[in-house]
């Protein structure tokens, strides 16, 4: 069931982490690890459990949420409360030190 941004607390990014986790930043400043591999149960979930499909997660603006191209989404609410509260410092350093996103330095 998807959710009206009034409705629940919308997320602002995802990122994919590996395995069945995400990295979420809330609209309130939260970043949380959520790890979902017990929670793709359920005929709109089974292609999630494909880690390929599963790493096709995107936001969706208009409900606030994450979801997958089968249609497949999660309550901002939910993630909220089964996400493990995450450090955003990394994240604004990589920004601020100017490298791109996943690039390694040496």
């Amino acid at each position: 069931m998807s959710l009206t941004k009034a409705e629940g607390r919308p997320l602002d990014a995802v990122t994919y982490e590996g395995g069945y986790r995400l990295r979420v930043e809330f609209d309130d400043g939260a970043v949380k690890v959520i790890d979902l591999e017990k929670e793709l149960v359920g005929p709109v979930f089974e292609p999630l459990q494909d880690p390929v499909f599963f790493r096709k997660v995107a936001m969706n603006r208009e409900t606030g949420t994450i979801e997958w191209p089968n249609g497949a989404d999660f309550a901002p609410e939910f993630l909220y409360e089964i996400g493990v509260n995450a450090d955003p410092a990394p994240i604004r350093k990589v920004a601020e030190s100017g490298a791109a996103y996943g690039s390694r330095t040496k």
